[in-house]
């Protein structure tokens, strides 16, 4: 089966389940609302002059929790396939294993570019709408800084999409590869709270995957971050390759069952 086939398959068995509209629209809904709540809450009153919110990152900083529902679909989609064991018809249609990764991993990324970039884009408007009645300035659409940040969102849920992938391949079990990708997304932000070494605290932001991923969010005070923007993907990007590999290699050599 060529490779656009086994793509078009992928996407076939994504768009007939119910829950992918459903979690894709949660990812957007979740990232918007939070990122509204938290601007809409702003108080320009009471920030000393001068005044470095990052008001471009605020209106972002949503896709926290949007991004636990692009983990789901991504997770349940390997997993699904596992429980109710139509992987079975898979390998029977489709035999290159590699193949069937490859489908998988691009109909998910894509579908995660996309709502990443609806919600960015929802964010934004979202913010806009709110800061006038906080006294911040008002973001500007032209800002390449705030266009970067929103660039990145999308990218950053399309790489945890990819992870969501590899952890699904390597555990087939649906709550533990949840669970592993949650905490690996959330575990390190967390532990560096109860550190008090500021070297370690820097360490564990710097190489966590969602504190790392999410630096390209910045607009103001870049040097305030623990990783730069662009190295920062890179670290998100090492963590869901390393994953997609090790589910490839796991995938490859253990039996469907």
């Amino acid at each position: 089966m060529s490779a656009l086939r086994v793509l078009r398959s992928e996407w076939t068995k994504l768009r007939t389940l119910p829950s992918t509209l459903w979690l894709l629209l949660g990812a957007v809904a979740g990232t918007v609302a939070l990122g509204f709540a938290i601007v809409a809450t702003l108080d320009a009153s009471h920030c000393d002059a001068p005044c470095l919110t990052d008001t471009g990152k605020l209106s972002l900083a949503g896709v926290r929790l949007g991004q636990v529902a692009v983990i789901i679909l991504a997770v349940m989609a390997v997993t699904a396939e596992y429980a109710t064991r139509t992987i079975q018809p898979t390998l029977a249609a489709v035999p290159r294993r590699i193949s069937v990764v490859l489908g998988k991993l691009v109909a998910l990324v894509v579908l995660a570019l996309l709502s990443g970039a609806a919600a960015a884009a929802g964010s934004i408007a979202a913010a806009r709408a709110a800061l006038p009645h906080t006294g911040y300035p008002q973001i500007s659409l032209s800002d390449p800084l705030l266009q970067r940040a929103a660039l990145g969102t999308s990218i950053y849920l399309g790489l945890t999409a990819a992870l969501g992938v590899g952890m699904g391949l390597i555990l087939r079990d649906t709550a533990g590869a949840l669970t592993a990708v949650l905490a690996l997304i959330y575990g390190a932000p967390v532990i560096a709270t109860f550190i008090s070494d500021p070297r370690w605290q820097h360490r564990l932001h710097r190489y966590s995957p969602m504190d790392a991923g999410l630096a390209i969010q910045s607009t103001r005070n870049l040097t305030a971050e623990h990783v730069g923007p662009w190295a920062g993907i890179g670290v998100l990007s090492a963590y869901a390759g390393v994953a997609v590999v090790a589910g490839l290699l796991v995938f490859r050599l253990r039996d469907a069952g």
